[in-house]
């Protein structure tokens, strides 16, 4: 019999796919269950699989190396997709794809199959970073050629064959949670003009119901990385689980986006990014005291291409290499504190403090030991605004013999 690897989440698509691939190709399937901190997600998923007739199944704990090797580089790289979004399913694809290579290979399986739609993004993350990984690894996405057509029809599907599943014709969302987020998309997402409805959320508080008093928390960077909370030093998973906890209960995290696809689609997507959306909230406070105008700048358009490389599955890549290098030699002095208001929703950073700290109170202030250089600013506007001057006296046909000189500082 063929050996398959499949990518088990133990959610509706791919409960229906283990059955259906022992049916249509008569496969041994072993699963793959990928725990990047999904929680409730990974309740009972063992003995679905193997009731389900899995050959073998793995549940493998990947949440430290999620964390240390794509979250936080992707924190440090201030990436956020067209600008909003943290990437939370984007960034676990690379690292599921790495895993699902490793267990092919361990039983020696030809083919890697997952259960992400034709036209998703997931496809192309999962098997480009198979391929990028496993040229020689064939992948199969069920999904793409299989009779059941709707979310309605695999649960009717499933019922026939006695597979348990939790989704229903009434709220048949589609769920992906993480430690840095959960999406949530399909059923009445799907009309834009339509509010999210209650049930949707997962993680967070209305903030309409939230506490009405503000809460601080403060967090502790080393350059760039997260390293404590409120005092307390934590390692990268139980960091984000307080955190997310912390800030859901204030609303913080709410996302609702039309999305560009890779596909080349609309999609409506909403989101819930407690932690990931405070902690960007801090780094930008951060990096604003500690980095210089030019890296500021220059960072920021490498972390866009940086977040659109991660979207679209391009995680094994020179060039995602190449400006994660750049992003760790910038975030070298990413080092202090901040503190931060969560409230109804929004976080605000009220406080930061580094011991590299670019900020000069002396330079910066406009009262008593205020040291600035006054004098050099004439010269300096002269000099700064030559060319627009020298074009803007070609353009109105000045004589540059009429222009006046350098203004004289009063004394």
């Amino acid at each position: 019999m063929p050996v398959f690897v499949l990518a088990y989440s133990g959610g509706l698509d791919t409960s229906c796919m283990l059955k259906w691939l022992q049916e249509t190709h008569g496969a041994d399937v072993v699963t793959v269950t990928a725990d990047l901190g999904q929680h409730s997600e990974l309740v009972g998923v063992r003995e679905k699989a193997e009731a389900s007739g899995a050959v073998d199944v793995r549940v493998e704990d990947l949440r430290e190396e999620f964390v240390n090797e794509f979250l936080w580089p992707s924190l440090r790289a201030g990436a956020l997709y067209q600008g909003v979004y943290p990437l939370a399913t984007a960034l676990g694809r690379p690292l599921i794809a790495k895993k699902l290579v490793d267990v092919a290979r361990k039983v020696g399986a030809e083919v890697v199959v997952h259960g992400c739609s034709g036209k998703g993004n997931d496809q192309v993350r999962l098997e480009v970073g198979v391929l990028s990984l496993a040229p020689d690894l064939r992948c199969l996405a069920p999904l793409r050629e299989w009779e059941l057509k709707t979310r309605e029809q695999e649960i009717e599907w499933a019922k026939s064959r006695g597979i348990p599943v939790e989704a229903t014709s009434a709220t048949p969302y589609s769920i992906d949670e993480n430690l840095w987020g959960i999406a949530i998309e399909a059923g009445a997402l799907e009309d834009p003009w339509a509010a999210p409805p209650a049930d949707c959320w997962r993680l967070t508080t209305n903030p309409l119901e939230a506490p009405d008093e503000p809460e601080e928390v403060s967090i502790e960077f080393e350059s760039g990385v997260p390293v404590a909370l409120d005092g307390d030093r934590l390692d990268g998973p139980t960091f984000l689980d307080r955190l997310n906890v912390l800030a859901g209960d204030h609303g913080v995290g709410r996302l609702d986006l039309i999305e560009d696809r890779l596909v080349g689609i609309k999609s409506r997507e909403v989101y819930e990014a407690p932690a990931a959306i405070t902690l960007h909230t801090a780094r930008a406070a951060l990096e604003q005291l500690t980095l210089d105008r030019d890296t500021q700048r220059v960072k920021a358009q490498l972390g866009a291409e940086f977040a659109r490389l991660v979207y679209d599955g391009l995680w094994f890549t020179p060039l995602r290499e190449s400006i994660q290098a750049f992003v760790d030699a910038a975030s070298r002095p990413v080092t202090g504190e901040v503190r931060l208001s969560l409230h109804k929703g929004n976080v605000t950073a009220v406080g930061r403090k580094s011991p590299f700290a670019l900020y000069d109170h002396s330079l910066a202030t406009y009262g008593e030991g205020d040291a600035f250089g006054h004098a050099s600013a004439p010269g300096f506007i002269d000099i700064f605004g030559l060319g627009a001057r020298t074009a803007a006296q070609v353009q109105h046909g000045v004589d540059p013999h009429r222009l006046p000189v350098a203004r004289e500082v009063p004394s």
